[in-house]
């Protein structure tokens, strides 16, 4: 049958209407704030930005920041908005003061739409500025303006603030991470030095940049060298090399952590091989030369081009209107003060080389068995029966491209029922043939000859890093029982172990899936944990029918959809700046020792009691 299609079809969207209909073309996935990329952080950054963009200026060193699970405030002591212009501002798209007009250089927010979405997206968005005595206030519902009032401004410092609520309509069970919003800072302080963040009755303030920011992400880690800190006009850089495996990089445009890297990134890479060979004189394998490398790099461009309006990559482009390529610019950058300070540091030259030549021998030693494991998983990509694809990945233009998720899991039972319930187009999944390996300790020629490791890492698209992972997420869905927590262990094992830029850059997640079902002819209610089956009983009337799920093959195909859409529990599996890998994976993973007993006995919970005599 023909649809029709006329006049009456076409519809014109006011600002915020677009914006609430579409808020993944502005702030990306949603969430409900258990992930570093969801929507909650986007609202967030926007407003921190302005704020920030006013320090980069030269106006006000000191940003006031007041939080709880849902409700957030910022304070900034810039110049403050004109005040005949704060409504257009903050509800009037492409109003801003962010084109060409000079008052602002080399900003992040340059399209006018960050502080609009915000407001749009809350439920309670209120904004005040003050200049020279003079103060206005501005409050919106949804993006629409409930009521607009002068201020009593005198003595009062100028500056702008901001506080809003996300709308609870859009953000579903949302509540903003503390523990996420902290590194969020800690890192716009690495970005300013000098800055001051106050949160809550926190401080954050850094004096050496990247050189702090890089001394934290290795607080615990054992490096080869002293950490080479480059500074130069618009551009920053650190890097060392620890013992750990792949390659680790953090980095920042104009403010922006770009998490999915970019020219950039590429530009880091590329320029750190060059400079390193020409300083040695030696050809050396680029592999060799970025095993265990530990980097950032941030810049500062005019009119940077993302490739979304999130911010997470940055697109090719050239460093200002007229001038060099930014890949080249770098890459020239790191060749002549690389150079430099290698020529005044023997020591960590030296320390460099021997590195290399370290990577060099393990590399060599491994080349026979990594080509047969090579030439296996190419064999068993046309018929992988361990993995069921998806559509969608991480790498690709699409805008769905962030919620592309493997799913490991055990068994047949478990991964039949993920398999028919899953979204095809984002979600795929890696079915386990029993329990996976101990690798704890082992090199990683383990990786090769193990059939099961080496196939999960060829789905993954990892093996030479973590710069071409296929899935946004990797999400372990293991059952709630010994076995499945076992298993959960030795598959972070494998990950931390092998692949700890994966684990540190927020890619790795355990799916939450109930444990019971309470219904009743007429309803159902699903429960995680006894605190909420307890109170879904309260629900009903007559004695309702309770099902304990111990496996995840015991939940349909048409339930388990539920659990794994748009409201799906995830844990993220996160590591604390002063978590050491190896203490870590030695304590649980290594021979028991009476400590680790312990702490089993202390943290064990169940519903029957427990005969201590016994244990």
């Amino acid at each position: 049958m023909e649809q029709q299609y006329g006049e009456e079809h076409i519809k014109s969207l006011d600002w915020k209407d677009h914006i609430r209909l579409r808020p993944g073309m502005y702030i990306g996935k949603l969430g409900d704030g258990t992930q570093s990329d969801d929507g909650i952080y986007i609202l967030i950054k926007e407003i921190i930005d302005n704020s920030v963009d006013e320090y980069v200026m030269g106006k006000g060193s000191r940003i006031e920041i007041t939080a709880d699970a849902h409700h957030f405030k910022v304070r900034d002591y810039g110049r403050g908005i004109p005040l005949t212009k704060v409504v257009e501002c903050v509800s009037q798209i492409n109003t801003g003061g962010k084109y060409g007009s000079g008052a602002f250089k080399k900003s992040v927010g340059l399209n006018g739409v960050g502080t609009k979405a915000v407001n749009a997206l809350s439920e309670r968005f209120i904004i005040r500025s003050w200049r020279a005595g003079v103060g206005i206030e501005a409050e919106f519902k949804a993006g629409i303006l409930v009521k607009e009032k002068p201020l009593k401004a005198k003595g009062t410092a100028d500056g702008t603030e901001v506080e809003f609520t996300p709308d609870s309509s859009i953000f579903k069970g949302y509540s903003f991470d503390h523990e996420i919003v902290e590194q969020m800072l800690k890192n716009y302080a690495y970005l300013n030095p000098g800055m001051k963040l106050h949160f809550n009755d926190k401080i954050y303030v850094s004096e050496n940049g990247l050189l702090d920011l890089l001394r934290e992400k290795t607080e615990t880690t054992e490096l080869r060298y002293p950490i080479i800190h480059l500074k130069g006009e618009d551009i920053e850089i650190a890097l060392s090399h620890s013992e750990q495996f792949g390659e680790e990089h953090y980095s920042f445009v104009n403010g922006q952590h770009t998490s999915m890297g970019g020219t950039h990134q590429i530009a880091l890479r590329e320029g750190i091989v060059k400079a390193v060979r020409d300083f040695f004189k030696k050809d050396y394998d680029t592999a060799d030369i970025r095993s265990g490398l530990i980097a950032s790099i941030a810049l500062r461009v005019d009119n940077p081009v993302f490739e979304s309006q999130t911010k997470t990559k940055l697109g090719s482009q050239t460093r200002g209107d007229d001038g060099p390529s930014l890949k080249g610019w770098i890459i020239d950058f790191l060749k002549e003060t690389l150079d430099n300070y290698l020529h005044m540091e023997p020591e960590t030259a030296q320390a460099l080389q021997k590195k290399i030549l370290q990577s060099e021998r393990e590399r060599k030693e491994m080349q026979g068995i990594r080509k047969i494991a090579q030439d296996r998983a190419k064999k068993a990509n046309v018929f992988n029966k361990k993995l069921r694809d998806c559509r969608v990945h991480r790498l690709s233009k699409d805008p769905d491209a962030n919620l592309s998720t493997l799913f490991i899991t055990e068994g047949d039972s478990a991964s039949g029922s993920l398999t028919k319930a899953r979204n095809v187009r984002t979600q795929a999944v890696f079915s386990l043939r029993g329990k996976p390996l101990n690798c704890f300790g082992m090199s990683k020629k383990i990786v090769y000859e193990n059939e099961e490791f080496n196939l999960l890492q060829h789905a993954l698209q990892i093996e030479d890093g973590i710069e071409g992972l296929r899935y946004q997420r990797i999400v372990l869905a293991t059952d709630a029982d010994v076995d499945g927590l076992h298993i959960r262990l030795l598959l972070m094992t494998f990950f931390l172990q092998f692949f700890p830029e994966l684990v540190k850059a927020n890619h790795l997640f355990i799916l939450k899936t109930p444990l019971f079902r309470v219904r009743d002819k007429q309803k159902t209610v699903y429960a995680y944990d006894e605190r909420e089956k307890n109170a879904a009983l309260k629900k009903f009337g007559k004695k309702p029918e309770i099902t304990r799920f111990k496996g995840l093959g015991e939940i349909s195909p048409d339930e388990f959809g539920q659990f794994i859409g748009d409201r799906m529990r995830l844990e993220p599996i996160r590591l604390s700046s002063k978590s050491s890998i190896i203490d870590l994976l030695t304590y649980y993973m290594g021979k028991n020792t009476q400590d680790r007993q312990k702490f089993i006995i202390d943290h064990l919970r169940t519903e029957d009691p427990i005969d201590l005599e016994a244990l």
